[in-house]
């Protein structure tokens, strides 16, 4: 039997799901999906994001303290490469000692 895990009233089916409920902060929007992505959603996906992320820094500045550390978390998801897309852009060879 597997326990459940509930935020505000919907369930949370794994760990990452259970962030973005709890932080309010929808991961993929900042780090980028893990899979293949248009040059014209990554821009639009971008621009959403940062204008997610200014508004959070308003609110901040304006005295909302979740606010801050919110901004904090996406803006550092921002600065990552998922994994598997680095894997997926790393060819075998091409390197310096090649």
């Amino acid at each position: 039997m597997r326990m459940r895990t509930y935020v505000a009233g919907q369930e949370a089916y794994g760990d990452l799901e259970f962030a973005e409920l709890a932080l309010g902060i929808d991961v993929e929007l900042f780090r980028g999906p893990l899979e293949f992505e248009t040059d014209s959603d990554r821009a639009a996906r971008e621009d959403a994001a940062r204008d997610i992320l200014a508004d959070l820094r308003r609110e901040a500045e304006a005295g909302d303290e979740i606010a801050g550390w919110d901004a904090l978390y996406a803006d550092a998801l921002s600065r990552t490469v998922p994994f598997l897309r680095a894997v997926r852009g790393h060819r075998s060879g091409a390197g310096e000692a090649a």
